[in-house]
C-alpha cells in the first residue's frame, strides 16, 4: 500500500526526489525520524480452549478480564499443558502488540517502556517476547527486573466468549525514575492504555505512567489513550471521563468501551459525546465497521465525494475528506466524522479478535507520525499551512485502519508478521482512489 513511511520503495511524498525550487533541504543532511512511544505491562499471551467446568474449578468469571495470583497462575499454566490445551503461545500487551504492528506497517522506529527479566533463559516468557517483537521496536528503554513478566491467558469458552486471567508478575514495577523525559518530549505520540491504572501495594506502574503523562502534557505531544476493556470503565466512568479530559488527546475504543465510558450504546454518539474531552476518536465496532470523529477548522472543512450517509446524526460524514486538527488550533471549530464498513465485508472465517483494534490503532498512528516525519523534513510544506495532527483525511485513515485490521482477524496472533501490499489483488482500486 501506498502511504508515509519509509519504505524499500518510493515515498508516497518523495522527499529525497528533491526539487530545489520547492524543498530547501540540503542534501548532504540525514533526514530526521520521527517515532511513537508507548508504555506496557509486558505480557506474553497463552491462548487456549477451554469449558465452563474449567473456568469455574479456577474461579474465573466468564468474559471477564481478572488478575490472578502467582500459584493459581502456575496450576493454570501446568493444567493447559499436561492436558495439551495450550493453542498459541504469543507476545502480548495492548501497547506492545500496538508499537509492533506500527513499526511493521511504517518500517520504522517505535520505543517500548516497561520492565523486562533480567536474566532471560531460552523458552522463557520473557525470551518469547523478544522473539516475537520486531526489531524496528526499540528495547533499549526497558527496565530490568530480578523475577517475571507477566502472563495472559485467553480462554476461550464453545460460545466463543473470551475470558482473560492475568498474571502480573513484576510488569507493574515501572519506576518513575526510568522515564527519560527527552524519549516523551521528541516523540510523535505517547500510547497508553487503561490497564496501566490498575495497580496495588508496592506496584509503581500507574505512577511511571502519569510520570510520562505529565511530560507529554507539557511538551504538547499527543497522549493516546486506549480504553482496552469495558469492565475496568464501568467500576468509575466518572473518574475516567476525568481523566481523558485533563490528559488525553486521542482516544481509541471499541463500541462497548465507548457505552462504558459515554453512556450511548451507538458508536457514533459515543464517538461524538468522545469529542468533549479529546481532539480525535476512534471507534471500532465489529461487524458495524469503523468510526472516527475530530475537529476541523470552519475555513479549512472539506466535503466528502462519497453518498451522505444517515445515523444518529444526519449527514454525519458531510467532511470526512477534512484532516483533523487540535480543538484549541482552530478558529471556528466543527466536528467532521467518517465511517467505514469492514475491509471486504469481512472475513470469510474470523480466527482471532484480540489485537484487531490495536492493529487499527496502530494505522492511525503511522499516520500521525508521518505528518510529524513530512513536516520535520519539508517544513515548508503547503501542507503544513494546516495544523493538522495527521497526514491524510479521516476517510483516508479509518479506510488504512480498517485494512489492517483485517490481516489480524485471519490470523491466530494479535502482531503482523509483515506490512501491507502496495497493490491489493484481490481489490478494486477504487477502495483507495477514490
Amino acid at each position: 500500500m501506498k502511504f508515509p513511511g519509509r519504505r524499500r520503495h518510493k515515498h508516497y511524498f518523495p522527499v529525497e526526489a528533491k526539487d530545489p525550487l520547492t524543498n530547501q533541504l540540503n542534501a548532504t543532511e540525514r533526514l530526521q525520524r520521527s517515532y511513537i512511544t508507548g508504555i506496557d505491562q509486558i505480557v506474553v499471551d497463552i491462548e487456549a480452549k477451554v469449558d465452563q467446568a474449567f473456568l469455574d474449578e479456577f474461579q474465573l468469571r466468564r468474559g471477564m478480564s481478572q488478575v490472578i495470583d502467582s500459584d493459581i497462575t502456575n496450576a493454570l499454566y501446568d493444567r493447559l499443558k499436561l492436558n495439551d490445551m495450550v493453542d498459541f503461545e504469543f507476545a502480548g500487551g495492548t501497547i506492545g502488540n500496538t508499537m509492533h504492528n506500527y513499526s511493521v506497517l511504517a518500517d520504522d522506529r517505535s520505543v517500548l517502556l516497561g520492565v523486562m527479566s533480567e536474566n532471560i533463559k531460552i523458552g522463557s516468557y520473557a525470551y518469547r517476547f523478544l522473539c516475537n517483537t520486531s526489531s524496528r521496536v526499540d528495547l533499549n528503554y526497558l527496565q530490568p527486573v530480578d523475577g517475571p513478566i507477566g502472563r495472559c491467558f485467553t480462554l476461550i469458552d464453545e460460545t466463543g466468549e473470551r475470558t482473560f486471567a492475568i498474571s502480573a508478575g513484576l510488569m507493574n514495577h515501572l519506576r518513575p525514575e526510568s522515564i527519560d523525559k527527552n524519549l516523551i518530549e521528541n516523540s510523535s505520540a505517547l500510547v497508553i492504555s487503561a490497564y496501566l491504572m490498575r495497580t496495588q501495594g508496592s506496584e509503581t506502574m500507574t505512577e511511571a505512567t502519569m510520570q510520562a503523562v505529565k511530560y507529554a502534557n507539557d511538551a504538547g505531544v499527543p497522549v493516546v489513550l486506549t480504553l482496552g476493556t469495558k469492565f475496568l470503565i464501568e467500576q468509575d466512568p466518572t473518574w475516567w471521563a476525568n481523566f481523558v479530559e485533563k490528559h488525553v488527546d486521542i482516544l481509541a475504543m471499541n463500541e462497548e468501551e465507548g457505552l462504558a465510558i459515554t453512556g450511548f450504546e451507538d458508536p457514533l454518539l459515543a464517538a461524538d459525546k468522545a469529542l468533549d474531552w479529546v481532539d480525535l476518536v476512534i471507534c471500532t465496532a465489529g461487524e458495524k465497521g469503523l468510526f472516527m470523529a475530530g475537529y476541523v477548522d470552519e475555513n479549512l472543512k472539506r466535503e466528502t465525494e462519497y453518498p451522505l450517509l444517515p445515523g444518529a446524526i444526519p449527514d454525519f460524514n458531510r467532511y470526512e475528506f477534512s484532516r483533523a486538527m487540535r480543538k484549541t488550533e482552530c478558529d471556528k471549530p466543527i466536528r467532521a466524522y467518517s465511517h467505514t464498513a469492514p475491509f471486504m465485508g469481512g472475513p470469510d472465517s474470523i480466527k482471532n479478535t484480540n489485537g484487531a483494534g490495536d492493529c487499527a490503532l496502530a494505522a492511525v498512528l503511522h499516520d500521525l507520525s508521518a505528518n510529524v516525519y513530512h513536516k520535520l523534513n519539508v517544513a515548508n510544506s503547503a501542507k503544513h499551512q494546516q495544523q493538522a495532527i495527521t497526514y491524510s483525511s479521516l476517510s483516508q485513515i479509518s479506510k488504512y485502519a480498517n485494512r489492517a485490521s483485517y490481516e489480524v482477524l485471519v490470523q491466530h496472533s494479535p502482531r503482523l508478521s509483515r506490512g501491507l501490499p502496495e497493490r491489493e489483488d484481490c481489490l478494486e482500486q477504487v477502495y483507495w482512489e477514490q
